[in-house]
């Protein structure tokens, strides 16, 4: 089970922006901006109330603690960013009603392909000459933000794409 449309339809519009302002912000800084997790976390706040029941909405925020917890662990082990983690926890009330299976799946496709999108990408000369000040071009580890904002964007769209 994904997100109803619904729903979908009340976050895309809120979530998009931020989705894109946090890929682009992590592949050119590698960072991701305090401002877009409390931006995303304000638009659960808010929208969320709207577009679910309010017993979808208040386990939207136990997922966030849940995710949160789990990504300062993470980020304590080296494992992620902290901004990875704390965008993952803004973003994971979104996901409330989904299936974790799904979730996941979707995840690590968009993990691949962002992947393999951005390594390929430094490849081209071009590209690079268009964009120099990316510091994601010249660092080992990944800009993990452009598969986290993927996986929001693709998840809010899946209702329509599965028909």
């Amino acid at each position: 089970m994904m997100i109803d449309p619904t729903a979908a339809l009340w976050f895309l519009p809120f979530c998009l922006p931020i989705a894109v302002w946090v890929a682009w912000s992590d592949m050119k800084y590698m960072k991701i901006p305090n401002k877009a997790v409390m931006v995303m976390a304000a638009v659960w706040a808010v929208v969320g109330l709207l577009a679910f029941p309010l017993n979808t909405y208040l386990w939207g925020w136990a997922v966030l603690g849940i995710v949160l917890v789990a990504g300062f662990i993470a980020n304590a082990v080296g494992l992620v960013g902290a901004g990875d983690a704390k965008f993952a926890a803004a973003m994971a009330p979104v996901f409330a009603t989904g299936d974790p299976r799904l979730i996941f799946a979707l995840f690590a496709a968009c993990l691949l392909g962002a992947f393999a999108t951005h390594r390929i990408a430094r490849l081209i000369g071009p590209l690079r000459r268009a964009l120099p000040d990316w510091e994601s071009w010249n660092r080992k580890d990944f800009p993990m933000g452009l598969a986290l904002a993927g996986t929001l964007i693709f998840y809010l769209l899946a209702p329509f794409l599965a028909k």
